[in-house]
């Protein structure tokens, strides 16, 4: 991936807001291992970014893709895959792990088809059994904030993304509508105290969740 896009990418978060992330998100992967991970069986973390949760996760097998190569902020035990996450199935092992983990991706995808060709990809990922957790901005929450983003190019909702799962072949397990703040640019709690707070306190969710939280399986 090369042009304006990488560039944004990779400038978006400063240093000092990537090393505040990292605390937040071990208290997000703490909470999701609690409640719907199987820190036995291979988790991958799709469109990784720098690695934020699949550092933060407790899975012994971890692996972690990113169209990007985000290699150099990965532990050496991950296993780096750079490839878009459209063609995953020709480069992962299909049918292979417990749990895909998606956070602030499909946004990003080109149009409605390629969001539910993605999930069609990952079903054809996950073993028998095994789980996607899709962590999305709703824009049904967010309001005109979803657009402040040049690189958001598809407008989701916890219902667009519960049909566009369905049709895929998942079937759902959760859905939370309102489970985190809008997190870009650090709207979260700011620091992991807060966040283990926040989530221990689900009242505070419907006042201050702007993200849907999607729990699918493969049957």
């Amino acid at each position: 991936m090369t042009g304006p896009l990488l560039d944004l990418y990779e400038t978006r978060f400063g240093v000092r807001e990537a090393r505040a992330l990292a605390g937040v998100w071990r208290e997000i992967a703490r909470y999701l291992h609690d409640h719907y991970i199987d820190a036995a069986a291979p988790l991958l973390d799709l469109g990784c970014d720098r690695g934020h949760f699949v550092r933060a996760s407790s899975a012994t097998e971890r692996w972690a893709t990113d169209i990007r190569d985000v290699s150099a902020y990965l532990p050496p035990d991950v296993r780096f895959v750079q490839a878009s996450g459209l063609d995953l199935t020709e480069c992962l092992p299909n049918g292979y792990f417990g749990t895909v983990f998606m956070s602030n991706y499909l946004e990003h995808l080109h149009s409605s088809d390629a969001v539910i060709d993605q999930l069609r990809i990952v079903a054809q990922l996950l073993r028998t059994g095994g789980r996607v957790i899709i962590l999305q901005p709703n824009i049904r929450l967010v309001g005109p904030r979803y657009w402040d983003f040049i690189d958001h190019r598809v407008a989701l909702t916890e219902r667009s993304l519960l049909e566009a799962a369905e049709v895929a072949g998942l079937r759902t397990v959760d859905l939370i509508t309102r489970f985190l703040p809008y997190s870009t640019k650090g709207r979260l709690p700011s620091t992991p105290a807060l966040v283990r707070g926040y989530l221990a306190f689900r009242p505070a969710w419907r006042v201050m969740g702007r993200q849907t939280l999607y729990v699918g399986t493969r049957g």
